[in-house]
């Protein structure tokens, strides 16, 4: 059958297309910017034909109606990683957590252990060949595609094509619904004053050479901001955003000096704008692959001089560090933190960094904290703890004590705190009061 035979074989409205899911099926929705919502409304629509349909996926930005106390009967998710659209469901027991390292997830697709029914994805048009591009994020969707019983496919003219281990045939799609629609986007916010600030602090740890990760948010578009004058970065990250494309044209992000994909940009997708998503369009400087590879320790180390820069909600004073729940509230989840703060660590000249701001709710609430707030998960430990900044400086802990640890955690508290941290460090012996020593 001619490539465009087959294409035209396949195509069927979303509506057509969503008639093969059936009650108890376990389907895999493509994440970030790449969600296609028509497929998912479509799959909405027909959920009183539907019971106990298990949906997963990792963070997703659209429509996410399949969490409503109405769906329960119908819908099910199971959240790799939580996003805001989802958080309220998981947090009163309607939709389900599962912890997991960024890296290991497609191993739960290929051993079986987590099969997937029906996949739905977002890709750009085949080319002559009859491959698609999965465009801005292949993460864990290819593995899923590939794992899946019936894959269907928005076909979208606007999902940039890009490079790297992100291709599906057509022939590997049962499916195909056209659409032409503009993706969803995630335009950064504002950065402020305190975010500016560790931003600085961290941009100072990074030698010029260096491979870089980090995420979205305040704290890294910062830090991308105080690297103009750094020379020959490399980029190897899970994702990234709008912020790093002035430092790619500027020549400051070049990857000469990468020792893993050297001259590429690296990444497994990328959240942001039109202006982005147009970026890497055909741009052989950025390959996308997925997060298997990506997030492989393993992989990541073979990075010399790897920069892991990563958040924290809390961390105790001993280096426990909470990134994915506030007590017993779920908040986000695992995510590649480790997969970057222990591949940084077993890079030449690597570094790992928890970046966070010292304090939270409006300045009320300190991040650094005598004991971890009950039923806290620990998601980077003791022992993988290395450089944390505030803004008020940077504590370096690998290799130190209870006692150098807190004495250095306190150093980078917000001042109005740290008189109540030392306390609490002296009745939890680990630290010697200054009474006490000065009395000796």
């Amino acid at each position: 059958m001619s490539l465009n035979r087959e294409i035209d074989h396949k195509l069927m409205s979303a509506e057509e297309a969503l008639s093969v899911v059936r009650s108890g099926d376990r389907v895999y929705i493509h994440s970030g910017c790449a969600e296609p919502e028509r497929l998912v409304q479509a799959l909405i629509r027909r959920r009183q034909e539907l019971r106990d349909v298990e949906i997963v996926h990792l963070l997703t930005l659209g429509n996410a109606d399949y969490v409503l106390p109405e769906m329960e009967p119908h819908f099910r998710h199971n959240a790799f990683f939580i996003g805001a659209n989802v958080r309220e469901a998981v947090n009163s027991g309607r939709a389900d957590f599962t912890p997991i390292f960024l890296s290991e997830i497609s191993s739960l697709f290929v051993s079986g252990q987590l099969p997937i029914d029906v996949c739905l994805i977002q890709v750009s048009p085949p080319d002559p060949h009859g491959y698609c591009s999965l465009g801005v994020a292949v993460e864990c969707t290819k593995t899923a595609a590939q794992c899946a019983r019936t894959v269907i496919a928005e076909i979208n003219p606007q999902m940039p094509r890009v490079h790297g281990d992100c291709f599906i045939h057509v022939s590997r799609i049962d499916i195909l619904v056209e659409c032409d629609a503009p993706l969803l986007e995630l335009p950064p916010d504002p950065v402020t004053d305190v975010q500016r600030q560790i931003g600085q602090h961290v941009a100072g740890l990074i030698e010029d050479g260096s491979t870089l990760q980090m995420g979205i948010g305040g704290i890294p578009d910062s830090v991308w901001s105080f690297l103009e004058s750094h020379r020959n970065l490399g980029v190897h990250t899970e994702m990234f955003s709008d912020r790093i494309i002035p430092l790619i044209e500027s020549g400051v992000i070049n990857g000469e000096r990468k020792t893993l994909h050297p001259g590429k940009v690296v990444a497994s997708f990328v959240l942001g704008t039109r202006k982005l998503f147009d970026f890497i369009g055909n741009n052989p400087a950025i390959e996308f692959h997925p997060s298997e590879h990506v997030n492989d320790p393993f992989v990541i180390s073979q990075n010399a001089r790897m920069v892991a820069i990563n958040s924290a909600l809390q961390i105790d004073l001993t280096g426990q560090v909470c990134a994915d729940s506030m007590g017993n509230y779920f908040y986000s989840g695992i995510g590649g933190q480790i997969d970057f703060i222990r591949g940084a660590s077993r890079s030449r000249g690597g570094k790992p960094i928890i970046a966070m701001p010292s304090t939270a709710k409006g300045g009320t609430l300190s991040r650094i904290v005598p004991n971890l707030y009950p039923g806290s998960g620990v998601v980077t430990s003791r022992g993988d703890v290395h450089y944390v900044v505030t803004e008020y400086g940077v504590a370096y802990l690998h290799g130190k004590n209870i006692r150098e640890r807190a004495e250095a955690l306190i150093g980078i508290a917000h001042p109005q705190f740290q008189n109540a941290l030392y306390e609490s460090a002296c009745k939890q012996k680990y630290l010697v009061s200054r009474e006490l020593t000065k009395a000796g």
